[in-house]
């Protein structure tokens, strides 16, 4: 009987990748993934130590589509803007990985590519020392956030219609901005946020000057 062929890096990656769109995060395992492939569970040790080596291969599969190249024409916060939306992009078509960014963002190489651009964007901008440091997570911050709610509380959700239905005597305000929240997309939302914290990473940068 003839032996199976070898696996590649991106077959596991991609079998990974569908059991967690399918099944969640927490049905990822070798076993899972092994049956995923067609093969026995031992035999995907062959290429992988464990479930930590196979969340980094999801990682890198999904952002290594991400282009993190911008024009030098354009002004630093476009620059920053396009990558984070770029980013915003890969990972909303699989949305159950985001806990994995934050886990895996001192190993993955994409990730690490991630934040080498968008230093030298701000390094270029005139940040440096602290604000740099400051404004760096303050980015990172906002693009991880925004990722995790818009998969776990999505303005199109359950949740936004729950606020909505409150009673105003008792939650004017709350109740009022949900019934308008249900009108905001995805995508309007990301980028007007991102907005604000841009605007306030340039106000920082004037202070420092």
């Amino acid at each position: 009987m003839p032996r199976p062929r070898s696996l590649e890096p991106t077959q596991l990656a991609s079998a990974a990748l569908a059991v967690i769109d399918r099944d969640g995060l927490a049905a990822l395992s070798m076993r899972s993934v092994a049956a995923e492939l067609g093969r026995g569970t031992m035999s995907a040790y062959r290429y992988v130590d464990g479930r930590e080596q196979l969340e980094r291969l999801v990682v890198d599969h999904v952002l290594s589509e991400v282009d993190f190249e911008v024009s030098p024409q354009q002004r630093w916060d476009e620059q920053l803007m396009l990558i984070a939306e770029r980013i915003r992009r890969a990972v909303a078509a699989h949305p159950s990985i985001v806990p994995l960014l934050l886990i895996h963002r001192h190993d993955s190489a994409p990730i690490r590519r991630s934040g080498e651009v968008m230093l030298g964007i701000l390094t270029d901008a005139g940040f440096s020392g602290e604000e740099r440091v400051v404004a760096f997570r303050a980015l990172l911050s906002y693009i991880i956030g925004a990722l995790q709610v818009e998969h776990h509380g999505p303005l199109s959700g359950s949740g936004t219609d729950a606020l909505a239905a409150l009673p105003t005597t008792r939650y004017p305000h709350l109740a009022e901005t949900a019934r308008q929240a249900r009108s905001v997309s995805v995508e309007h939302e990301f980028g007007a946020g991102l907005t604000i914290v841009l605007r306030g990473m340039q106000a920082l940068l004037h202070e420092a000057r």
